[in-house]
């Protein structure tokens, strides 16, 4: 079995949001991290060196079953270029809602932002409940 290398730590989230920069993405990833504690209702853990996490859930590859581990259910990472999200899309629920979002793009797995003044807060906040509400991939 292939193990994701991305793992919950012990690193305090705070500091972490504190030393983001430029300032910009800090003052953006401080109010994400108060987003996310107020949809989910929990505190984050930084999941390797940049990821800011809340929950996890039991992730199994569809392209790879061997591949499996847990994953945040809903994160984000302040990263100089964009606010890069996690989880928004992994549902369709969440997929059929993103283009209501405002100005993002695509990767593989996340939703790139550039300024959270870019995007509808009420949407975002309905697409963490979504993530949030992920339950563990069934076993293959």
């Amino acid at each position: 079995m292939v193990e994701i290398k991305t793992q919950p730590t012990d690193a305090d989230v705070e500091a972490f949001l504190h030393a983001a920069t430029p300032a910009r993405r800090r003052e953006d990833g401080l109010r994400l991290a108060e987003l996310f504690r107020e949809v989910t209702d929990t505190d984050p853990v930084l999941w390797g060196p940049s990821m800011v996490g809340y929950g996890s859930y039991r992730y199994v590859s569809p392209a790879n079953p061997r591949t499996r581990g847990n994953w945040p259910k809903v994160a984000f990472s302040p990263r100089k270029a964009s606010l890069s999200l996690y989880g928004l899309k992994d549902r369709p629920e969440g997929a059929a809602l993103l283009p209501s979002l405002g100005t993002y793009t695509e990767g593989a797995g996340c939703v790139y932002v550039k300024r959270l003044d870019d995007v509808d807060l009420d949407v975002l906040r309905r697409l963490v409940a979504i993530a949030w509400a992920r339950e563990d991939d069934p076993e293959p």
